[in-house]
């Protein structure tokens, strides 16, 4: 037993360790976190990719048995070590030094290819104040007699994207030139990562309330909108009714659990980073079933809307077909202008198939089904806090000023994007979405979970009836004081309890585990 000076070891600790200002601001940043491209893009690709419906039964089951355990063992572990995700896992072994940097990794590769859709977004929506818009028409030819033929043939909407905005090459290994437009939105959106993150959680946390609210305004806009056009009811339906021959297919089941991942941002480190300014006795285990709910429900409420927007354009796509071939059986056969309706058009084709089968089969007619142009992708396809306190602190004593680290981090990564804004970034998103995250999310996983339980302990605590008798006895709980530390792998350990007396001193219980 030794005697203390009065100084709180375990208060020092926690006071050197930021906070969130409030719980709020806690649960707005992990769902802001959580909350992105994978649930507004990748999951309802995936949903279109396998019949709607189908899709979501392997999803929910993979977030009951893989999603929320895993999630629950992040928080929990960043809230109990108080490190960010390198710290925490060497602080459990130096051998897992590795996890961490690996998540790191992984995060870094991420971001790079996330922003860069971001500053298309931002190049779409810069676009978006001209009338009209600029992918509304094809432009005229070199000759200004007639529209681009390549424009004609591809779409207007296509030509724009890969004309006009990526102006992309034949392949890779023609990497092109630096798409000027492109780099000046990917400073952009850099810079407002930078402003965000500038001052850590201090900034960060106040900024979330309207970063993580915000894209639920636009979408539930985009919803009312998306409801009250024709054909709204027909995406819901395809969205909604499952195919269940899909899921004999075992690809369902891998997709699904690989966007359990990508919905919840598991193994990319950031909650754990999150989960550290926490209070010790947080209770992790409501918060992570809490998010992991809401974050799920978002990836729904996005699907509903994006599925009522592709129900309308289905629904268009299908009436254009049905008019082009109106328009071949009207001037075939010397109908009058408009005597074919689209709801008469079966009954008329079957009627002239049945007599003029020859005359109707020179027409080479489309086969339109509304169902063909539900399942007609729709997407394009070529499509912090990471570094550990002890490694803020070293850098803040060397004389680094708090918002350099941010400022070079940012700016690391700025220039590692810029290869997206080359005519061929395309190509290189594409190359980082299939092979930077999918395999790798899953390994560090696995390996999370086996650090947790089978290095770290799922009891490595102290007992219940010890911790009530030291709360009982108005002691903190035992804090591991290094450098013999049970969590560094050293044979011995000291673990201490710090006693408040009433003078203002206090005993420090120290007890000698082997």
């Amino acid at each position: 037993m030794a005697q203390a000076s009065g100084m709180d070891p375990l208060v020092d600790m926690e006071d050197e360790r930021p906070k969130w200002d409030n719980k709020l601001q806690y649960l707005l940043s992990c769902i802001g976190f959580a909350v992105g491209l994978g649930n507004i893009w990748r999951f309802p690709y995936l949903c279109q990719t396998y019949g709607g419906g189908a899709f979501l039964i392997p999803y929910f089951i993979a977030l009951v048995f893989e999603g929320i355990p895993l999630f629950y063992i992040e928080l929990a572990i960043g809230q109990r070590l108080r490190r960010g995700s390198i710290g925490v896992w060497k602080t459990i072994s130096p051998y897992l030094g590795g996890v961490g940097l690996g998540c790191f990794s992984v995060s870094f590769l991420v971001s790079l290819y996330y922003n860069t859709v971001l500053l298309w977004v931002l190049w779409f929506f810069l676009n978006s104040f001209q009338h009209p818009l600029p992918w509304s028409t094809c432009p005229l030819d070199l000759n200004r007699t007639g529209f681009v033929q390549e424009c004609q043939g591809s779409g207007t909407v296509n030509y724009f994207w890969y004309r006009r905005t990526l102006n992309i090459t034949s392949d890779i290994s023609n990497p092109g030139t630096v798409q000027w437009q492109l780099f000046l939105c990917l400073v952009a959106c850099w810079a407002t990562v930078y402003l965000c993150v500038i001052r850590g959680i201090e900034s960060s946390g106040k900024a979330i309330y309207f970063t993580a609210l915000f894209p639920y305004l636009v979408l539930t806009i985009f919803l009312i909108r998306g409801l009250t056009l024709p054909g709204a009811t027909d995406g819901l339906t395809y969205l909604f009714t499952p195919n269940m021959k899909i899921l004999q297919n075992p690809r369902v089941w891998l997709d699904a659990a690989t966007q359990i991942f990508f919905s919840l941002s598991l193994a990319f480190g950031g909650h754990i980073a999150f989960a550290s300014y926490n209070p010790p006795r947080n209770n992790c285990e409501k918060d992570a079933v809490t998010i992991a709910l809401v974050n799920s429900m978002t990836s729904l409420y996005a699907s509903i809307t994006i599925f009522s927007i592709m129900g309308f354009k289905a629904s268009n796509d299908y009436g254009r077909c049905l008019d082009r071939n109106i328009l071949s059986l009207i001037n075939e056969f010397d109908f009058p202008e408009l005597s074919i309706s689209r709801d008469e058009y079966p009954a008329v084709l079957m009627y002239l198939n049945a007599t003029q089968a020859e005359r109707v089969a020179r027409l080479s007619l489309k086969t339109c089904h509304l169902q063909d142009f539900l399942d007609k992708p729709t997407w394009k396809q070529s499509f912090g806090d990471h570094v550990p306190g002890e490694g803020w602190a070293r850098l803040t004593s060397k004389g680094w000023e708090a918002s350099m680290v941010p400022g070079v981090a940012c700016l690391i990564c700025f220039l590692s994007a810029i290869c997206f804004t080359l005519q061929s970034g395309s190509y290189w998103l594409e190359v980082f979405d299939s092979f930077a995250a999918s395999l790798n999310l899953i390994i560090f996983a696995f390996m999370e979970v086996v650090g947790v339980i089978y290095v770290y302990g799922m009891k490595r605590n102290i007992s219940p009836q010890e911790r009530r008798s030291s709360i009982q006895a108005g002691c903190r709980s035992p804090v591991c004081s290094c450098p013999s530390c049970p969590h560094c792998g050293s044979q011995e350990s000291l673990w201490l309890s710090y006693c408040p007396s009433a003078d203002g001193g206090g005993r420090i219980h120290i007890w000698k585990v082997v």
